[in-house]
């Protein structure tokens, strides 16, 4: 049987007396309500399983999963401030304890204000210990000259962990723990982030994840990764279980390689700069309008490269283009663009134009994913 529905095919097939069942496509996903249709019927009237998942289930197996693992060792994880690194920490830490020290590697690729938030809202919120390595010059040399997006995450990537040795070391050198090294790195990797990125068999590279593809062969670290098998919003319900607060659980999704991906070009400060004062307004201005909850996630990419001409008072501009793009999505393998009021998108644009030096035009993305990824890059 195939069916089309939303713009996606659905096949699915069934001999009910030999208790055979085959589904093709992605009915895993959203965006298709048959094929979610499909996929319950597989599950639960074929093969038989019992809709018991919550997340106290999750949460307790996934401690007791950590602690085998990890048994007596020491641990780091990598936090960037994004929902996902936050609860994958607060689980370990949950299973582990004082073992676990969260490195924060401000790689200089963040937005305005997230790597106070870090310092503050984390530490408050879980009592964790927290290191936190300076690395913005680090990360802009690594990138310096580099324009296409594979070469940047791969890069991003590699001196995430690059850093995190050297964090090793100095946290050994400050606790003095008898030379003993850090065994483990935990890390918030997602399903849709192994899916994207060519994980499990048959499955496309469609972009390497900095914590999937863009890892180093020599890692010096076994991986604990807590949220492999979750998507967001099941991330999310686990973040509050643990008593996360809002701030952190409810936070719109922020890729680890930053900003780097949501410039098209090479990178450079400037550019940085530029990006940050326009993603501020954005943010602020969808905050005021009460549209936080209703936006899975908007973010504001510089087209670096692309200059058109543009009209200032009575002078003549020769600026860059920024794209709003704001979408709806319960998981991130498939998204909508959101249709924001134009009155919203008309106070953005206004003042992006006259408040960021530099940008002369604010265009919106209106395409779903498929065929366009949520990130440009």
């Amino acid at each position: 049987m195939l069916a089309t529905t939303a713009g996606a095919e659905v096949a699915a097939f069934a001999n009910e007396e030999k208790a055979l069942y085959g589904v093709q496509w992605h009915p895993e996903v959203k965006h298709s309500a048959y094929g979610q249709q499909v996929l319950e019927n597989f599950l639960f009237k074929g093969a038989k399983l019992e809709p018991n998942w919550t997340t106290g289930n999750i949460l307790e197996e996934q401690v007791d999963r950590i602690r085998k693992q990890i048994g007596d060792a020491r641990v780091i994880c990598g936090l960037s401030g994004g929902v996902d690194s936050a609860v994958a920490a607060a689980l370990v830490q949950r299973a582990v304890g004082d073992q676990l020290t969260c490195v924060f590697v401000d790689h200089g690729l963040l937005r305005e204000g997230e790597a106070e938030q870090v310092e503050r809202d984390f530490v408050a919120a879980t009592g964790v210990k927290l290191y936190v390595a300076n690395e913005q010059e680090r990360f802009l040399s690594a990138l310096a000259g580099v324009s296409d997006p594979e070469t940047k995450r791969k890069i991003i990537g590699r001196e995430f962990i690059r850093a995190f040795e050297e964090a090793e070391l100095a946290i050994i050198a400050e606790a003095a723990a008898h030379g003993e090294k850090i065994k483990f790195l935990v890390q918030g990797t997602l399903y849709p982030d192994v899916v994207e990125s060519g994980g499990g068999e048959g499955a496309a590279n469609i972009k390497s994840h900095h914590n999937v593809g863009g890892l180093p062969e020599d890692l010096q670290f076994e991986l604990v990764e807590p949220l492999r098998a979750l998507f967001k919003d099941e991330v999310r319900a686990v973040g509050a279980q643990l008593g996360l607060p809002q701030e952190i659980v409810g936070r719109q999704p922020f890729p680890g390689p930053g900003l780097g991906i949501r410039i098209v070009g090479d990178i450079t400060q400037e550019r940085l700069d530029l990006l940050r004062k326009a993603d501020a307004i954005a943010r602020a201005e969808l905050t005021a309008a009460g549209l936080d909850n209703e936006v899975w996630q908007m973010p504001v990419v510089l087209l670096a490269d692309v200059r058109s001409v543009g009209v200032m008072g009575d002078g003549r501009t020769y600026g860059h283009p920024i794209v709003l793009r704001p979408v709806s999505s319960e998981d991130a393998m498939t998204a909508d663009w959101s249709r924001l009021p134009y009155d919203l998108l008309a106070r953005i644009s206004n003042r992006i134009t006259n408040e960021v030096e530099g940008v002369n035009r604010v265009v919106l993305d209106v395409t779903s994913k498929p065929p366009g990824t949520i990130e440009w890059e």
